[in-house]
This record gives C-alpha cells, structure tokens and sequence, in this order.
C-alpha cells in the first residue's frame, strides 16, 4: 500500500490536467483522487463480481437495487467469476491496511472498476462516492437509462479523518415519524456520517417504549398545548430494532440519550416519586430549563433508571449509552432532605459533586454491563466519571479537559455545530471552518477526539422544518469530519455543492439557505436627516423584493437593484426568491426618526460580550429590534441595571423617553422593574421627569417586546438619562432560580 501511495503521488505530478475531474460534486470529498483519459460506461451488461461474503452481497444488492430504481436495468451480482470486462469488482482484502475500518480504494477504468478495502464498511462508502460521481439526475427516478452513465478514469485512496462523524435527532421536543427517522438515515449514510445520536426523552416528551413502565409513554409521551390540543408519539420496541437494523446496514450506529438527572419532566410526569418533591407534574409544554429534576437523595430513582437502561441496552447494541447530564438545576437538591443526606453520607460539598456521584453511579451500571457513558460537558463539573466520554458544547473546554485528562471527546460546540441556530449566526461557511481538534490540544492527546457531530435541537423546529435546517450544513459538516483538514478549501466546496445541489433536489431534500438569505444594512446618510438602505442576498441566483408599507412582499413588489433611501419611521420587509422554489420567510426592520437619532451617549454598566448588537452607537441608531434576542440588534446586559445618558448637543425640548425593551423568561431575559427619565442642562443638575412600572407579568413565558415611555411636561434637556432597574436574579418559581438575568435593549426614543 505505501508504494501504491508513492505510485500515486508520482502520477498526481506527471499525469496531464486536462482530464474532467470526476468528484466535482462528491460530497464529502475523497482524500487522494488521480484522473485517467478513458471512462467506464455501464450497460445492460454490466455485472458486480463479489467474493462468497455476505455482508458484501447485501451491499452490492442494495446498490443494484438503487440502479434499478434510477434506470430500470437491473445489474446482476456474481459471486463465481473474478475477472472480466464491463465490470465492478469488490474486494475485501487483509492487505488494504492503509483502508482501516472505513475506508476503500477505488481504480476506474475503460474496462472495470475495482473496489477494495479492509471491511465491508469501505465497500459501502466506495459505493457512496460512484454513485456521487454518477450525473445528478441518477437520483431522478427514470431520467436515465443505464447506458447514460460513465464514470472518468481515475483511482481514489478514501478514509475519513474521524471515527465519529454524527448528527443528533431531538425527537423529544418534537416527535418525529419512524420513516422520517430512517430517511434521515439514508441522508446520513450518502454523505458518509456513521453515528445518529438519537435524543429520545425530554421534559417534553418521552419518545421510547419501556416495558417495566408503560406510563412513561402512556403519560410521559404526550403534552397539552395552550390551545388544549394534545402532542406527542414515541417509539414501539418494535419501531426502534427495525429503525436500528436500518442504521446497521447503512454502517450508522444508533446512541441512544437517555436524559438524566435534567430534562426528565416528561418521565416525573409519570412517576412523581421519582422527584425530590412528589409532585405532580404534567409534561411540560414551553422550552426552557426546569428545576425538578430525579431526586438524587432517592435509591428507587436510580433502581428506575436501571431498569430502563436494561431495556434500553436490549435495544441498542451501541457500545455508547448517552445520559446527557446537562442543564441540571441543583435548587430541589439543595432544598430536598433526601439529597442533603445523600450528600452528608457520601462526604459531598455541593450539588455539583452530588451530580458527579450520580453521573459515577449510573457509569458504573453501565460499564457492569459492558457499555460506555457519554454524557454533555457538565458531567466535568464535579470531578469526571472514570472512564466517562464527554460531548463538548459550550466550546472547546470541555473536550480539551476531557483529552489532556485522558478521556474520549465528541466536539459540538454552539459556534458550529448548533443547526437549530438559523443560517444568519452559523452560516454555511462557518460549519465549513469548524475544525474539531481544539486549538492548543498535545499532539499525544488528539487521539481522545473521537470526532464531532452536529446537533438538530428541535424546539422549534417540528419534522416539516428539519430539511430546512439541517441541509446543506450537513454537507459541510460531513466534510469536515470526513476529509483531510489539508488543502480545504471553501471556495472549492461550493462550487462542488453547485452540483451536489441537483443532487439534493432528486432526493426531495428541501435545504435552507447558505446563510441569511439578506444581509440589510441601514445606516444614516452623512445629514442624518434619512436612512440609506443597501441589500446584499446570500446566495447567488435569487431575487429581493421589499415593501415600505408593512405588508408582505410578493413578485409583484419593488424589485432591488441598488441601495435606496427611506425616511421617517418606516417598516422596510423584504423576501428573497429563489428559482425553484424555496422562498425565504420575511425579514423586517423598523427604523425610527426622533430627536435622539445619531446622538452619542454613554453607558454606565457594560453590555455582555456575546450581545454586542451595533457596540456603542447601537441604542440611538434608529434600528429596532425584531422579536429574536439573537437579530443583531439588541444589546445584552448581565446581571446589572441600564444607565445611559444621551446628549443632544444642544438645548431642545422633549416631552416622551422610551426604550425597547424584549423578555423571554425562559430564556433567563426579563423586563425591567421599572424605568426612570431624568433631564439635565449641564449632567450636573438632574431634574427627575417621570417613571414606568413594569406590568407585564414575569411568569409570562411569552417572547414579548415593550416600549417603555415616559410621557411628561415639555422640558429643555441637553442630556437624558435613562435608568433601568433589573431584576438581576432569576426568581425561586424559575427553572434558573438564582442565577443571572439579563435586560435586552434595542433603541432609546427621545421626541
């Protein structure tokens, strides 16, 4: 194999580039490819020569079932010959050492195409790249006759870089059908993923049959939204071995997560003893963090756990049990007596070495049984289970701790690898950067980074959404955790995805955009007198249409040809069109003139790092916030009260203050208590004109925006002050009692 290699590496420098390059839209792409002049053209007489195994044979038939249903030839598989013309050869070979467990190598030529590789999982993604090197309409269903397909001459050397290359499915938010499930499957195998984490319970839901417990899916499974219907589903025993098996001959394995000591609502919803309080609970029907969690001061909180890992290791053959471990509030286990003697007997400090010994308890059960526990980087908190895998998500720390610890790490962190985060903060390209050895990590470390995985977290998207988010950045990632780092190049991916695109199309994949699909920039001219409007779309190939008036654009609206003016309080929407279909929703801006427009001001508390909106101009430069806390527009503040002072540069009078204001409880941002506007000629001599109280209630779990005004008597002003008082903690009825809250802010309107 090493001098194959060096044969080919000869061949990439002496060998003419005038040969069409056969992978120009082979996702995820192939580590060493060399080209020839000549092609293969299939035929009616095309044959698949295997050796007597099996496995391989169910391969091969799969593959020739897959070109029966594109051309309508059926290819035979022959197990007696090993030589001839016209054919695919497939090799199992000892030999194929530099191949590993996944990958092949792959010689094309006039006359056959040889495949071989150390395991028959190499068969299957060699199979994966020729169909890819195929024209794009083989995934059209009678587009192509069987003599319409060559492949160019070329030798490739495949493997992936990683062992881990997963997608996890959030089917407990919202459930999602089992040929949903096993579709996902398919798309995993063609882009050469092999682990679908499946995320089966939540605090909303309880998606797995467990035999022992039948109330988990008969209460545990459904959930009564506001408006009184009822939501829900979960998987048969039955379901989950066929979806299961599914994987396995794709080559993907199927870690289960079963959420503990958090997320687990769904499952006290059925059984309330398992609580620090006893209840009762209903399954909860916001998203969020909740504080009632498994009581860790109870040993039949564990025997159930027990008892539903045996079932669940009965179902899943993964070497890996996922228990998740993150977003566990300690306050029942503080205030729980049971908890507290857990603690005193066991010689534990806090409620993050009670959930070590949790975490250590449920590893040990575990292990016992000859499976491994991976659980989210909170299971570092505390001390590590002793032979614990950790899934990294708040960054890179905890994969690095884990490495330089000794542990196995899956990387996923937020920044790349949050699907559910829209295009607009995880863009195409940035899945493209992601790079999952963290940087600094000794080189005798890296081996502990298994791999990565990107995460479709389901809140709000249901099934029909999923495509949406999930494609193309898939397609990045998949290359990402497949190909060799060296040489990637971004401009070249999307052109191969250009391609690959057609490709998706044939297999109904309704992909999302690149990125945001309109960037609007609004800023005012130099008079500050208006605003100037510029679009830029995303993506290549579409159309922007935008109206002024609030409502929705259509074809028949304005079309963007060049940045336009707009003056005046306005709502500028726009909508981009991209042939085909696949529209994008409506974007919104809302612009405000007043006499605070442009004017400097100064901030006495900072605002937080990861919410810097438009940094030090952001709060009079006219642009309000929509009713996403992650748009670019609204300014965070962590844990502090608001104080700004505006200056107006000169002597006016003003009789209304207001500020925007944006709360979404269960994401830990509230409303201010009340806001306070005082005027002052000098910042010397303050002159209190009036207050607002809050009347919004703080349970209300609502994402909700608020212009708190302060209407008074004309007043001559140079400077207003604007005061804020914040919550600053989380109350005691809230999933994060104690911790942080934060105020968001987008505008102040002084008039």
């Amino acid at each position: 194999m090493k001098r194959t290699l060096f044969l080919l590496l000869i061949l990439l420098t002496i060998h003419s580039v005038h040969c069409q390059n056969p992978i120009n839209s082979v996702v995820p792409k192939p580590e060493i490819v060399v080209n020839f002049d000549g092609h293969f053209h299939f035929s009616e007489n095309t044959r698949i020569i295997i050796d007597k195994n099996i496995e391989v044979f169910r391969i091969a038939s799969r593959f020739a079932q897959f070109l029966y249903k594109s051309t309508g030839t059926l290819i035979v598989i022959d197990s007696t010959a090993c030589t001839g013309s016209n054919i695919i050869r497939l090799i199992l070979s000892d030999t194929a050492v530099w191949c590993a467990d996944e990958g092949y190598q792959m010689d094309v030529n006039p006359i056959r195409i040889i495949i071989s590789a150390m395991k028959p999982a190499g068969i299957f993604y060699a199979l994966q790249t020729l169909r890819q090197m195929m024209p794009p309409t083989i995934e059209n269903p009678g587009q192509l006759k069987i003599g319409d397909i060559e492949i160019q001459a070329c030798t490739i050397l495949d493997r992936p870089r990683f062992s881990w290359r997963g997608m996890n499915l959030d089917c407990g938010r919202h459930f999602m059908e089992k040929e949903f499930v096993k579709r996902y499957i398919d798309l995993l195998a063609y882009h050469k993923m092999n682990v679908l984490h499946w995320h089966l319970t939540e605090d909303q839901g309880w998606r797995i049959e467990i035999k022992k417990y039948p109330k988990l899916t008969e209460i545990g499974a459904w959930r009564t939204e506001d408006d009184g219907t009822v939501y829900g589903g979960f998987y048969t025993q039955d379901d989950i071995r066929e979806i299961v098996a599914y994987a396995s001959e794709r080559y993907i394995t199927v870690v289960p997560e079963i959420e503990m000591p958090g997320h687990s609502l769904a499952a006290l919803a059925a059984y309330p003893w398992l609580s620090c309080t006893g209840g009762p609970f209903q399954v909860e029907k916001s998203w969020g963090v909740f504080k009632d969690i498994y009581c860790a001061g109870n040993d039949s909180s564990f025997m159930f756990l027990e008892d539903v890992l045996l079932e669940v290791m009965d179902l899943f053959p993964s070497k890996y049990i996922h228990i998740g471990g993150d977003e566990a509030p300690k306050y029942r286990w503080d205030n729980c007596p049971k908890c507290q003697l857990r603690m005193k007997k066991e010689n534990l400090h806090n409620g993050e070495e009670l959930q070590s010994y949790f975490i250590e308890r449920i590893e040990k059960f575990l292990n016992e049984h000859a499976r491994s526990l991976i659980g989210w980087d909170e299971i570092l908190e505390g001390g590590l289970a002793p032979s614990a895998t950790v899934q990294s998500w708040r960054g890179f720390e905890g994969a690095t701790h884990a490495a330089e610890s000794g542990h196995d790490a899956i990387v996923s962190p937020t920044s790349h690898c949050y699907f559910d985060y829209d295009v607009s903060v995880t863009s195409f390209e940035k899945v493209y950067s992601f790079e999952p050895v963290p940087v600094g990590l000794d080189a005798d470390k890296q081996h502990h980074i298994l791999g990565g995985e990107c995460n479709m977290w389901t809140e709000y998207a249901p099934q029909e959404l999923i495509d949406s988010k999930v494609f193309p950045r898939i397609c990045a990632m998949s290359e990402v955790l497949w190909s060799s780092s060296a040489g990637r190049n971004f401009g070249e991916f999307e052109k191969r995805m250009q391609t690959h695109y057609q490709r998706l199309n044939g297999l109904d994949v309704k992909y999302g955009y690149e990125r945001k699909p309109v960037e609007i920039s609004i800023a005012l001219n130099a008079d500050k007198n208006d605003f100037v409007v510029t679009l830029t779309p995303g993506q290549q190939d579409v159309v922007l249409y935008y109206t002024l008036d609030g409502s929705d654009p259509t074809s028949a609206s304005m079309s963007y040809n060049a940045p336009f003016a707009m003056n005046g309080a306005a709502e500028l929407k726009v909508k981009v069109f991209r042939p085909g279909g696949g529209d994008s929703p409506v974007f919104t801006r809302m612009v405000s003139r007043n006499i605070g427009l442009g004017k400097p001001y100064s901030i006495t508390y900072p605002y937080h790092k990861n919410y810097v909106a438009g940094a030090d101009t952001n709060l009079t430069n006219g642009l309000r916030g929509t009713g996403s806390f992650r748009d670019g527009m609204w300014q965070g503040y962590n844990g502090v009260d608001f104080e700004a002072i505006v200056n107006l540069e000169s002597r006016t009078k003003i009789h209304r203050v207001s500020v925007g204001f944006l709360q979404s409880t269960l994401s830990w941002i509230f409303y201010p208590l009340k806001l306070e506007v005082l005027v002052s000629p000098d910042k010397q001599n303050w002159v209190k004109v009036g207050e607002v109280e809050n009347t919004v209630p703080q349970t209300d779990v609502d994402i909700t925006t608020k212009d708190f005004v302060v209407e008074f008597k004309p007043q001559d002003a140079i400077y207003v002050k604007v005061y804020a008082s914040a919550m600053r903690y989380c109350p005691d009825w809230h999933p994060g009692a104690g911790s942080k809250t934060w105020l968001f802010i987008d505008e102040i309107v002084v008039e």
